[in-house]
């Protein structure tokens, strides 16, 4: 998933691909036709999302951080259709193979923001998420770009004022870095805890938790995901 600088909560400088390899006709009649209308557009207040009017009559909302290729989205959506799921992605060409796997199975409870998912976390109202999936993202591994990675103190402090109490946050890294990165700052925030019990429940990949690319490239290259499950706690 690219990443930005941010500043004030804001990205100030965006690192990593908004393209690709030139999209195929199909795809890029997708863009045109079917994102327009599943587009999320940002509201220029803060606290201000419409949740409601954006998804009428769903039960819970979710987000997706940074989709890839779409595959796990797609399937939580045709899975829940009473849910409305939200996923935050800039490469165009992720966002159009999401599209295909959406029209293909008939999902309308999915928004895509084609932006840094933290220029949303503002535009989101207090207790407003029912899960959030940050599954395999850039672990930037060099020490000079540590700050260019999703999860960090600020980034989680929204989380928790914008998950509700008892919400879950599901996170998936095949890079020990990044798994370890993660443990860390969820483990020292207050507003956490990790679901784990045993070491089955973050090696393997939970019931109802579709496979995504990235977990098959790794696997394939014979790297071992590892599987976190958090819940904010209390409000």
């Amino acid at each position: 998933m690219p990443q930005s600088d941010t500043q004030g909560g804001r990205a100030t400088k965006l690192f990593g691909r908004r393209t690709g390899r030139p999209l195929r006709p199909s795809l890029q009649q997708l863009i045109d036709q079917e994102l327009p209308r599943r587009a999320l557009a940002l509201p220029s207040t803060s606290n201000s999302l419409d949740v409601e009017a954006l998804f009428p009559g769903k039960r819970e909302l979710w987000l997706e951080i940074g989709f890839g290729g779409g595959e796990h989205l797609a399937a939580q959506a045709a899975a829940n259709p009473d849910v409305g799921i939200i996923g935050a992605e800039i490469f165009r060409n992720g966002i159009a193979t999401l599209l295909r796997a959406l029209v293909d199975k008939g999902c309308d409870n999915v928004r895509v923001l084609e932006e840094d998912a933290r220029l949303l976390l503002p535009a989101l109202r207090d207790a407003s998420l029912d899960r959030v999936f940050l599954l395999f993202p850039d672990p930037w591994p060099k020490s000079r770009h540590h700050k260019r990675r999703f999860l960090q103190q600020e980034t989680l402090d929204e989380l928790a004022r914008v998950m509700k109490g008892g919400a879950e946050f599901r996170l998936a890294s095949d890079d020990p870095g990044y798994l370890a990165w993660m443990l860390r700052h969820l483990l020292q925030h207050p507003d956490f805890e990790w679901l784990a019990s045993r070491a089955a429940d973050w090696r393997e990949r939970p019931e109802g938790w579709p496979q995504t690319r990235y977990e098959a490239k790794a696997l394939e290259e014979g790297r071992r995901p590892a599987f976190l499950r958090f819940r904010r706690r209390s409000r």
